[in-house]
């Protein structure tokens, strides 16, 4: 991502940040439209909406886990939305993305949804609805780049409007870069109690708990309640299975905040702070602390 500033534009069309928003970055061609569902019937007058361009549909739901998504194009994408609106049930939002100077070619959005839907696959924040991963469109080098860039630009508005479905969630930055960001994203931390061994990180979104961690097997009376609930999900869709005494965590896994991340892997309740060290032996709280002395 950039490292420069970008100023975005959002036009409330009825004076609420509920409603039907458009949203435009300076000086780039592309517009995005984000529709609650039961604002569909408003969309459908906007002009906006009826080019060739991108589309997402949403589920979003109040839990560490569950949020779908759809990604799809149209030459008319408001003719294509009006059939998931009979035929889809899942989502609860759309957000389309077109092109204010009708530029969009067939080819050029065929591209962008192959390249979006493997983004959203790789980065694994939301289930994807799409059955597979469509056929990336042959451009020429120039257009390749120009949708490159729409791409980036789609990137920063979808996480504005509160999905990073296309964010990586877990940092790949170097020690050396984040130690000059001066906060606790990214740092590698760990945490061990009796058998268990489990490693994670901070995120702006939470704590990212990695792949290959255990889990106790059994849970604590003080376990938090909504903790449980999150574990015995994880466990219901095989992201944790059984592996000698204990669970193994198959695949990268966000929570809320460290306190959750350490109480399922120990099945009680853990303070996040106090329980994740980094590879020096220092607390998170440790840390956040040095951190933000430094800074004062």
């Amino acid at each position: 991502m950039s490292s420069f500033g970008r100023s975005i534009r959002i036009y409330l069309a009825d004076g609420t940040p509920s409603g039907i928003r458009h949203v435009e970055i300076a000086n780039w061609s592309g517009q995005a439209i984000a529709c609650p569902r039961g604002r569909f019937a408003e969309l459908t007058k906007w002009e906006e909406a009826k080019r060739p361009g991108i589309y997402f549909l949403f589920e979003r739901q109040a839990s560490d886990i569950g949020n779908k998504a759809y990604i799809g194009e149209s030459e008319n994408v408001i003719k294509r939305l009006i059939d998931h609106e009979r035929n889809k049930d899942f989502w609860n939002e759309v957000v389309i993305f077109t092109s204010k100077d009708e530029n969009l070619t067939k080819s050029h959005i065929k591209y962008l949804e192959s390249r979006l839907v493997a983004m959203g696959i790789e980065c694994q924040r939301y289930k994807l609805e799409n059955a597979n991963t469509p056929t990336e469109s042959n451009l020429p080098r120039a257009d390749k780049d120009a949708m490159e860039e729409f791409i980036h630009n789609l990137r920063i508005i979808i996480g504005t409007l509160g999905h990073k479905l296309l964010d990586p969630i877990k940092s790949n930055a170097t020690i050396e870069e984040i130690i000059n960001t001066k906060s606790t994203i990214g740092i590698p931390l760990f945490f061990s109690i009796k058998n268990l061994k489990a490693q994670g990180q901070m995120t702006d979104d939470g704590f990212l708990l990695l792949a290959g961690s255990d889990f106790a097997s059994t849970t604590n009376l003080s376990m938090p309640g909504n903790t449980k609930k999150i574990r015995d999900a994880l466990i219901e869709e095989g992201t944790l299975k059984m592996a000698g005494e204990n669970y193994k965590l198959l695949k990268d896994t966000l929570f809320s905040s460290s306190s959750y991340a350490a109480a399922v892997v120990a099945g009680t309740s853990r303070s996040g702070p106090q329980s994740w060290q980094d590879s020096t032996g220092r607390t998170l709280k440790v840390i956040e602390e040095q951190i933000l002395n430094e800074q004062t």
